[in-house]
């Protein structure tokens, strides 16, 4: 179906050409009573798995396929439960690595450089060690309804600001100030989202211009106003990398280790709205 008219998957078929599907180290994309199994048996830190499609692969950013105003509407689950506020780098018997689906820029080059700020409108999921404390009070893992809008004139001013508070929270151990010119500089909104991440939910967002809301089972959990109007593609994924950055300057990126685990995706669709 044309983009300009959405798209509904269902995987009652293969995939068709508009998707790009990605297994790495191991991991493996397949159909599971008719619902899209992205999994694998086990991951080693240092050695990075993933299982994903997308369908910005290939192409320009200025041709990423979507923009608003479009709704999109996901069923999903995961093998394990997600991570709680409690939840450690210990903890066994949770999902582990990064998980979700939705929106984002791809900010990457196929090396891993970091060549954009990210831009990202979607349902994301990590597990510690991942500490990405982008929102004060919200933990730096969990599931949620994400919008990161970095890519913005504004996010200019935090720059300084940012950078000045960081060395002071370093200094004092007073992460406060740093934290709030976190969110100004990345423009993060987010929530964690309560409802039980391995059973079947279905997960809603709408896009619009001026504010992005976001429901699950017709729940609103967030709404962020001014998020990102630039195209951006589709992705769902599960892979086991981590990634921290603290108020205090902490910045680390790597894989860690797991038992077998998959996150799976029942249907997706996306129409304009």
């Amino acid at each position: 179906m044309p983009i300009d008219n959405g798209i509904f998957v269902d995987f009652t078929q293969p995939l068709d050409s508009h998707w790009t599907q990605t297994c790495v180290g191991g991991a493996t994309l397949r159909s599971v009573e008719s619902a899209l199994r992205m999994e694998f048996p086990s991951a080693r830190s240092g050695h990075y798995v993933d299982a994903q499609i997308d369908d910005y692969t290939g192409r320009v950013r200025s041709a990423f396929p979507w923009k608003p105003p479009l709704r999109m509407e996901v069923q999903a689950r995961s093998s394990l439960p997600a991570a709680n506020a409690k939840s450690t780098n210990e903890s066994a018997g949770i999902l582990r690595g990064t998980a979700g689906f939705g929106f984002w820029n791809y900010p990457f080059s196929i090396t891993g450089d970091l060549l954009f700020l990210p831009e990202a409108i979607w349902f994301f999921y990590a597990s510690p060690p991942s500490n990405m404390a982008l929102v004060p009070g919200v933990p730096g893992w969990g599931w949620k309804a994400q919008v990161v809008h970095s890519m913005r004139f504004s996010a200019l001013t935090a720059v300084i600001p940012a950078a000045l508070t960081v060395g002071w929270s370093r200094l004092t151990g007073n992460t406060a100030p740093a934290a709030q010119w976190i969110q100004n500089l990345s423009g993060t909104h987010e929530t964690v989202i309560t409802a039980e991440m391995d059973r079947w939910h279905t997960y809603l967002l709408e896009w619009r211009h001026r504010e992005a809301r976001f429901w699950v089972d017709g729940i609103q959990v967030l709404s962020a106003q001014e998020p990102p109007t630039r195209p951006l593609g589709f992705v769902a994924w599960l892979d086991n990398q981590y990634a921290i950055a603290t108020p205090r300057g902490t910045l680390r990126f790597g894989t860690i280790s797991s038992g077998p685990q998959w996150f799976e995706i029942g249907s997706i669709k996306i129409e304009p709205c």
